[in-house]
């Protein structure tokens, strides 16, 4: 187990700080040694969750049709709207945005997500504690592979950092308000975006046992694909 959790925290490292540009390059030679570790300690394809193809892209594809439809129903409202305006998105050229939703996406994040945490980590605890552990464990590392992204995107998103940063005050002094309301939106950010993708790990384990990797993976595409191109029709709507 330490040697695939290695592997996985320094490609963490390298996406999220010193190359993210190679992310495809590293997460795709991250992948193939993950895979490599976990067939060597005897896992087949199937106990990796490589099954129900043709199910796992209906169910995948039903699930992304929900995700539009979640994005747009957010884009259409208002309030919504300015939440929606991430500067990692709004400052991409058209080419940059295509790379980011063909590549980077599909391959630089999901496939190293999801074979490393659904499939490597998941088949590896349930052979030995279960299904319950599986989904404990690589859920809650899953969410704690988010804290880099978490802290870049509360920086890129000043309407999300602002909104994660208010908190109730506790006398007419204003007695603990924080005296850095930007660091503050940064570290409640993070603990709620761990916290969210922990949750999400769960689902995305469940799809994987229902339906094999391809369910949670189409989903994963989705959701972080169509948040590029909703971050430019919010910023459009609101006439930035």
């Amino acid at each position: 187990m330490v040697p695939i959790i290695a592997v996985l925290a320094a490609a963490n490292v390298l996406n999220n700080r010193v190359a993210p540009r190679l992310a495809p390059l590293t997460s795709a030679a991250a992948t193939g040694a993950l895979v490599a570790l976990a067939r060597r300690r005897g896992l087949s394809w199937r106990d990796m969750g490589f099954t129900e193809g043709r199910r796992g892209a209906l169910a995948g594809a039903a699930l992304a049709a929900g995700v539009a439809a979640g994005y747009a129903a957010a884009v259409a409202h208002p309030r919504v709207r300015p939440l929606l305006c991430d500067e990692r998105a709004l400052g991409l050229s058209r080419a940059r945005l295509a790379e980011e939703i063909l590549l980077q996406v599909p391959v630089g994040t999901v496939l190293l997500e999801e074979v490393g945490f659904r499939g490597v980590l998941y088949g590896l605890v349930e052979r030995s504690h279960g299904r319950v552990a599986a989904t404990a464990v690589s859920s809650g590392l899953f969410g704690l592979w988010h804290v880099l992204p978490a802290i870049a995107m509360a920086r890129a998103n000043p309407a999300v950092a602002a909104l994660a940063a208010k908190t109730p005050k506790r006398d007419k002094r204003g007695a603990g308000s924080d005296e850095n309301p930007m660091k503050l939106g940064v570290v409640n950010c993070t603990v709620g975006t761990v916290l969210a993708t922990t949750v999400a790990g769960v689902i995305f384990s469940e799809l994987r046992r229902r339906y094999g990797l391809l369910a949670p993976a189409t989903l994963h595409s989705a959701t972080n694909a169509f948040g590029y191109v909703t971050s430019r029709i919010a910023r459009r709507l609101r006439g930035i």
